[in-house]
């Protein structure tokens, strides 16, 4: 395995314990995980110490045997933590907006002496309790077998904390036709990213239509939109219908909307759909979702919405995403209060991470 494959390996794990608890759960004993979480306290002030660490951690794992304290080849029994630092580490740090320096962590003056980091190191770094955090780290790994992968997986969960707290501020372009608003949707929907979280997007693209749409349909006058629920919370335990709820002024259902990602709708989905609401006398039902539906069983599908409809009398309507949006966004007045809405959405949404919002901005600029 090679050093960028084993970052990328560990920082695909810290994704899945980064926010799984007010702690992030590790089995390292306390007085290391004070160091490291220190040292992530002064990320930005000591970028070059973090990546430093961070390749010394990488190397151990790779290289068991390797006693990382002896970081330069000159030195006994040493290696180039420089070169494999510039060459992998911190283009990947750069590359999942960690602390970085522009090329090494060892263009530091005080960290690129002709030492080995043992807790007696002579160089200046400073302030001291980033020294002894830094240093102590690594005497643990090399001398007291503390895991240099458990280190690693914790410093990378807390970095992503770090980074996804900080705030993005998200493009609102203007000006735009409704078909380069859908194409701007469509990119960023489809991007590859390395978090879950990206299935939530259409729903809060359909959610920002229809916050516009209550304001000027004459069709939502008097009606509520309700607010939006967590994107893990169960239909039947909160009481609602769709993943987005329009209801009656005496908070009765009125129109529901439930949308899919990469999902083609089935007659079974249509059928789960009508449980929802069939208690309910909901005036409309909407099944969207993003996938191609041009394979989807029509025949079995208009055939289950004409027995809900002949039975229970709700119009229940299965579309695409981007086909929907379109005809919402030609209802509007304006189409950039809805790219405001959008934004707004995702800066309000727990469920968005720092990746899914710099991929908008991305996508904006044409990247």
């Amino acid at each position: 395995m090679t050093h960028s494959d084993l970052l990328r390996q560990t920082y695909d794990a810290a994704l899945e314990i980064a926010f799984t608890d007010n702690a992030v759960p590790t089995s390292l004993n306390s007085d290391v995980v004070s160091f490291v979480d220190y040292i992530v306290y002064r990320s930005e002030s000591n970028k070059g110490m973090v990546t430093v660490l961070t390749t010394l951690l990488v190397h151990k794992i790779i290289v068991p045997t390797q006693d990382i304290r002896n970081h330069q080849a000159g030195l006994p029994d040493g290696f180039a933590g420089r070169v494999i630092d510039k060459s992998q580490v911190t283009p990947f740090m750069k590359s999942v907006s960690f602390p970085a320096m522009a090329e090494s962590g060892w263009l530091t003056r005080s960290l690129e002496q002709f030492h080995p980091y043992t807790l007696d190191y002579p160089g200046k770094i400073t302030p001291k309790k980033a020294k002894t955090a830094f240093l102590s780290i690594i005497d643990q790994v090399q001398m007291h077998d503390v895991s240099a992968l458990d280190v690693l997986l914790y410093l990378f969960a807390l970095l992503i904390r770090q980074r996804d707290s900080i705030k993005v501020e998200l493009a609102k372009p203007h000006s735009l036709s409704i078909s380069a608003i859908i194409s701007l949707l469509e990119k960023h929907f489809v991007a590859e990213y390395p978090t879950s979280g990206a299935s939530r997007l259409p729903t809060l693209a359909v959610y920002a239509a229809y916050q516009c749409m209550m304001l000027e349909i004459a069709r939502y006058k008097d009606k509520m939109l309700c607010p939006l629920e967590s994107h893990n919370s169960a239909d039947s335990q909160s009481g609602r219908i769709g993943d987005i709820d329009v209801n009656n002024d005496d908070e009765t259902a009125f129109e529901g909307v439930e949308i899919k990602h990469g999902i083609i709708i089935t007659p079974e989905l249509v059928t789960d759909a009508y449980e929802k609401f069939k208690i309910h006398n909901t005036d409309r039902y909407y099944l969207l979702t993003t996938a191609d539906m041009s394979g989807a069983d029509w025949s079995s599908i208009n055939a289950e919405i004409a027995r809900i409809s002949q039975i229970h009398g709700c119009q229940v309507i299965v579309n695409g995403v981007y086909s929907t949006l379109k005809y919402y966004l030609r209802l509007l007045a304006d189409t950039s209060e809805f790219i405001d809405y959008y934004v707004e959405c995702m800066k309000m949404d727990k469920t968005i991470k720092f990746q899914h919002k710099t991929m908008w901005n991305d996508v904006v600029s044409g990247k």
